[in-house]
C-alpha cells in the first residue's frame, strides 16, 4: 500500500540522488576537461537544473513524511 510516508521516504531518496549524481557529474567533467568551455558550461547548466529538482524532491519527501513523523 502506497502511504504518503512511503511515497515521501520515496522522493527524498530520489531528490539525494540526483543531488549527489550531479555533484559528480559536474566534478567529473571539470576534472575531465580541465576547462570551462560553451560544451562543459551548458553541461553544468543542464546537471545545475537536475541538482535544483532534486533539492526539490528533497524537500517534498520532508514535507510528505512529516505528518507520519509527527504522529507516530
Amino acid at each position: 500500500m502506497l502511504t504518503l510516508s512511503f511515497i515521501g521516504f520515496t522522493l527524498d531518496l530520489i531528490g539525494k540522488v540526483l543531488v549527489a549524481y550531479t555533484a559528480l557529474r559536474v566534478h567529473h567533467r571539470v576534472w575531465q576537461e580541465h576547462k570551462i568551455d560553451k560544451v562543459v558550461f551548458r553541461a553544468m547548466r543542464r546537471e545545475r537544473s537536475l541538482g535544483m529538482m532534486g533539492i526539490g524532491l528533497i524537500l517534498l519527501g520532508y514535507f510528505l513524511q512529516t505528518p507520519q513523523k509527527l504522529i507516530g
